[in-house]
Parts: C-alpha cells; structure tokens; sequence
C-alpha cells in the first residue's frame, strides 16, 4: 500500500516538475522591453486570412491550381543559401502552381519565418517571368508588428526580382518597432523567389544569372537567419 502510494507522490512530482520545465521553456525575454512577455503575448496569434483564400487572392485568374513539392538534396540546398545568403534547416517547400491553358499564370508559397520571437505564416506569390506579385500575411504571432500585413507595407515587394537587394534601407521601407518582422518577410520572400528561379524559371530557360550574394550581404543575413 504504501509502495503504490509513494509511486503515485514520484509520479504527481515528476508531472509538477515537466510542467514547470515546459512553463520555464515559454518564458521569453524581450531586450526592447526589459521584460519576460506575459503568458498573453507568447500566446498571442492573429490570423489575417486562410491558406486557401490566400491562394484564390494571389493566383484569382488561374483556370486550376495544382500543388506541388520542391524537394532539396544537399548541393542544391547549399547552391540555394549561397544565393540567398543564410542557412535554412528546411529541405523541402509546398508551392502552388497557377495554370491556364497549357501556359502557367504563376506560383504561390506559403512561408514560415522567425519575426521578433515566434514564427509568422505569409503567402508570397510569383509571376511566370519570376517577378513577385503579391505577399498576404495568414499569421501574426508576435503582440506588435502586425503592420506588415498591411497593403500599403508589404505593396513594396510587388515587382522585386531575384535581382532586388529586397532589404531595409535599400528597397524595402523599415516599420519602426517590426524590425525583425520586416527582416524576417524580406528573407522569406528573396527565397521564395530563388526557389522559384532555381526549380521552374532555370529549367525553362527562363531564369536568372544571379549568383551568391556578396559575403557582407551573407554576414547581415546570416547573423539574423543562418548560422
């Protein structure tokens, strides 16, 4: 009796202490506010819009959409962070491709990049020339900083190329507070669209000749995103 009873006390003790870990492991500090965020705000996650609806808003014209799987052996991952200029640890990406008739209207990616402290979920759409069209955050998961889900922000990376610089104090406008968010969708979308380069642009004699990114360009990237 008193060997299940002690077993039971072990097992309650162990539970508290797992949960305490798993409480200790949420806690996050933030340096701009010299605080731990509230339960609150490490919680916080707005959604702005749907997968589905993201993708009937970037590719409206299209006749049929299709998904499909861009997977990435080693070379070609390193050949990818050498254009992009940080280390990623994803090694393959969902895309949607855009159709009408025989001839492709466009590509849509749904990307997931760490903004401040958390990751946020956008849509980065591509014309067939490999030219971005549109970017629509789905998910904001940081308690300010939203603003880059706005119109007015993220209209900025309708053109840009593989050939942009795609940074702040460049070409991108920064949004005071929503640094590391306004880094975080230029780094996603500049990938987004050597993905699009390197997989379906190139093989059709379509694409680029951009090569690795200038080393200081990789140690600012790198510093934030890679290792």
């Amino acid at each position: 009796m008193f060997t299940h009873i002690r077993s039971g006390s072990f097992l309650i003790l162990i539970g508290l202490v797992l949960a305490t870990d798993v409480f200790a492991a949420e806690r996050i500090w933030d340096n701009e506010l010299k605080r731990y965020l509230t339960e609150e705000e490490v919680n916080h996650a707005e959604v702005f819009m749907t997968e589905e609806d993201a993708v009937k808003m970037t590719l409206p014209k299209s006749e049929r959409i299709r998904k499909a799987v861009i997977r990435l052996n080693h070379e070609k991952k390193d050949a990818i962070e050498q254009r992009i200029g940080w280390k990623f640890p994803e090694e393959s990406f969902e895309l949607y491709i855009g159709e009408t008739g025989d001839k492709i209207d466009g590509y849509a990616m749904v990307h997931n990049t760490i903004g401040k402290h958390k990751h946020m979920t956008y849509m980065v759409g591509v014309d067939s020339r490999g030219a971005c069209t549109d970017v629509e955050l789905l998910v904001f998961r940081e308690a300010k900083g939203s603003e880059v889900g706005r119109k007015r922000f993220n209209a900025q990376y309708e053109g840009k190329t593989v050939s942009d610089p795609i940074r702040i104090n460049k070409d991108i406008i920064n949004i005071s507070g929503a640094t590391m968010s306004v880094r975080s969708i230029n780094a996603g979308v500049k990938r987004v669209l050597v993905l699009v380069d390197e997989f379906y642009l190139k093989p059709a004699g379509l694409g680029s000749d951009t090569v690795a990114v200038k080393k200081s360009e990789q140690g600012i990237f790198g510093s934030i995103f890679g290792n």
